[in-house]
Formats: C-alpha cells, sequence, structure tokens
C-alpha cells in the first residue's frame, strides 16, 4: 500500500483514467532494468523514478565527464568524475525518495545481467552501442522481458519495443540483423541535446505504456524522428523466419 506522502507525490499522475490507483500500484510492483545512464538514459530513468516505478536497476560502467553535461541532463557539474550510476541514483531519489535502485557501475554482458533481468517487468536500452543493443535483446528473448530500444545520433533519433511474450513478436534482430561494420558515435559526429532528450523521454512513456498494459505499443514499428525537419516517419518490420535469433522460437 502506498502511503499519504506517495500519494500526494503522485496525485496529478493518478487523476488519469489510465493510470488511477491501481496503475499506480502496478507502477510500485514494477522492475525496469536501465541500460545506459547518458542522453537516453538520463532523462528516461528521472521520469521512471518520478513517475514512481518502484525498483529501478541503473547499469553503466563510465564516469561523469564534462562533455557529457549538455545532453546527459542527470548530472551536474557536482558529478563529474563520479560513476554515471551513481550520479544518476542521487538525483533520482533527490525526486522519488519512496523508490528502490540498485546501481551497477559496470559495462553489461551476458553474465552480469542475467540474475538482474530475471524478474524485471522490462528492459530499457539507452546505450549507443549495437553490442549492447543486441546484448539486450538476447535478454529479452531468454528472460521473456520487453525491450524498449532507442537511439540517437546527430539530428535524428529511433524508436521501437522488442516484446517476446508473444513468439510471433519480431526481436531486435529481424530489424538489424548484423552489428554494422562502421558504428559511429556521437564523439566523433556529435548530437544535438534535445534530440537524445525527446528521444529518452519518449522511451520512458513506451515503457510506462509496457508496464501498465495500454495497447498499440509499438511493438514491430520502428518510429523516427529527423529534429531538422520536425518530420516523425514510422514504418512496421516483421518477423524473419530465417532470424538467427529468434527466428526457431
Amino acid at each position: 500500500m502506498m502511503t499519504d506522502s506517495e500519494l500526494l507525490h503522485y496525485a496529478r499522475q493518478i487523476l488519469l483514467s489510465d493510470v488511477d490507483v491501481d496503475g499506480q500500484e502496478r507502477l510500485k510492483q514494477s522492475h525496469v532494468v536501465v541500460l545506459g545512464l547518458g542522453g537516453l538514459g538520463s532523462p528516461l530513468s528521472l521520469y521512471l523514478g518520478a513517475a514512481g516505478v518502484g525498483r529501478l536497476t541503473l547499469v553503466d560502467g563510465d564516469i561523469v565527464d564534462e562533455t557529457n553535461l549538455h545532453r546527459q541532463v542527470i548530472h551536474s557539474q557536482k558529478s563529474l568524475n563520479q560513476l554515471k550510476v551513481e550520479s544518476a541514483r542521487e538525483r533520482i531519489l533527490g525526486i522519488n525518495p519512496w523508490i528502490q535502485i540498485d546501481a551497477f557501475g559496470v559495462c553489461a554482458d551476458d553474465q552480469n545481467m542475467d540474475d538482474a533481468v530475471s524478474g524485471a517487468q522490462c528492459i530499457a536500452d539507452c546505450t549507443d552501442r549495437f553490442a549492447t543493443r543486441f546484448l539486450a535483446n538476447n535478454l529479452a528473448l531468454k528472460h521473456r522481458v520487453p525491450t524498449v530500444s532507442a537511439a540517437a545520433l546527430g539530428v535524428e533519433g529511433q524508436l521501437t519495443t522488442i516484446d517476446p511474450r508473444d513468439t510471433e513478436n519480431p526481436c531486435y534482430a529481424c530489424l538489424i540483423p548484423d552489428v554494422p561494420e562502421v558504428e559511429p558515435t556521437c564523439a566523433e559526429t556529435g548530437v544535438l541535446g534535445p534530440v537524445v532528450g525527446t528521444l529518452g523521454t519518449l522511451q520512458a512513456v513506451e515503457v510506462l505504456g509496457v508496464l501498465l498494459g495500454w495497447p498499440d505499443r509499438l511493438v514491430g514499428r520502428l518510429t523516427r524522428l529527423n529534429a531538422k525537419t520536425m518530420e516523425w516517419k514510422s514504418f512496421r518490420y516483421r518477423k524473419d523466419p530465417d532470424c538467427q535469433v529468434c527466428g526457431s522460437a
């Protein structure tokens, strides 16, 4: 049961018929694993924590650098040289002290994430590397956990959801079969802060929709933003029967 202080904190959210008290209790009982506390993970984890997701597992092996701060808004000048997961943990608990936050200051891999993902209701892939996106996809399939994946670079970004609870749904490898040989990063090509902020915020909305059981999620659908032209485009993709990852699932 929520305390009076919690009810006051969530009051405006509980007023929504799409959430109400039952939905808020459902969020309180939920566990989300957040991979990456950078430009995407910053707004996502802030909003998930503020919204009352009861347990967040934050995963990121990096420390806060001066070049991060124009877009990774969960951190501050006081966070420099601190582990991103610890900086994020302090900031989120400063907004909502009624939730549990587990901080893993490591780079995610099969071994250290297997137990963390087991029992979670959702994975939020906020990383900037395809290898970690494929790792998140593999964990999602193994544990039958929905994964909301976002990416942003330059002035563009994209968002989709993998939901292996239905074996007819496509996985990330159905969309992108192989890791590209050339993998540009924001350190090389640059990125506009509000672009990753927009995608991370929408990613948080999508995660909340998954947790609350809202219909019409981004499963089998990729939505893309070009911030320079302010155009959104969306297309659907299907399960690949020959997919090397989920084709036999």
